[in-house]
């Protein structure tokens, strides 16, 4: 076989394509059927197996993994309402403490109150007391002092003084009407 060139082919010509060839047609179906059998065999003993107990294996962690997230959903769902129910428990004993306080400060202010109002009462009649008492004595001085004015508006008037029995009879007169 003598080559001229790399790209040009050996003059001899040895006839067709070996899967072409009809000759080996037989030989070739029995070798595919041969080779077929045992591949088929292989994939459905050794693959085939290994690769269905990846993915049951796989499966199983993924359901083992959702159960454990369900679980921890639950713990965390329990703490959550655990955490509000200490808080409402808080905030209603907060409440109590403040209209506790609130009811005991209303109640010590409202005594205060009494106690100073009834101070103030006393002090009050205490000085009507003194009041009444200086009004007494006031109206007891308002007839010397009427005649005491009228002796000075009549001097006055007049230029003589007046007697004492007649200024004193004019000023009880003027205080009964």
């Amino acid at each position: 076989m003598a080559t001229t060139a790399h790209t040009q082919a050996p003059s001899e010509h040895k006839g067709a394509f070996p899967p072409f060839d009809s000759s080996t047609f037989a030989s070739q179906l029995v070798w595919l059927v041969i080779t077929f059998v045992l591949l088929y065999a292989l994939m459905a003993k050794v693959a085939l197996p290994r690769v269905g107990s990846i993915i049951a294996q796989r499966q199983n962690r993924i359901d083992d993994d959702l159960a454990q997230a369900n679980a921890f959903k639950a713990q965390s769902d329990a703490a959550l309402a655990a955490y509000e129910k200490a808080l409402a428990d808080a905030r209603a004993r907060a409440q109590a403490m403040a209209s506790e306080m609130r009811d005991k400060q209303a109640a010590e202010a409202e005594a205060s109150r009494k106690k100073l109002e009834d101070q103030l009462n006393a002090k009050l009649a205490e000085a009507e007391k003194v009041i009444a008492g200086t009004k007494q004595a006031a109206m007891a001085n308002v007839r010397n002092i009427a005649a005491d004015a009228a002796r000075a508006i009549v001097e006055r008037l007049i230029g003589t003084v007046p007697a004492d029995s007649a200024v004193v009879a004019a000023v009880k007169d003027a205080l009964k009407s």
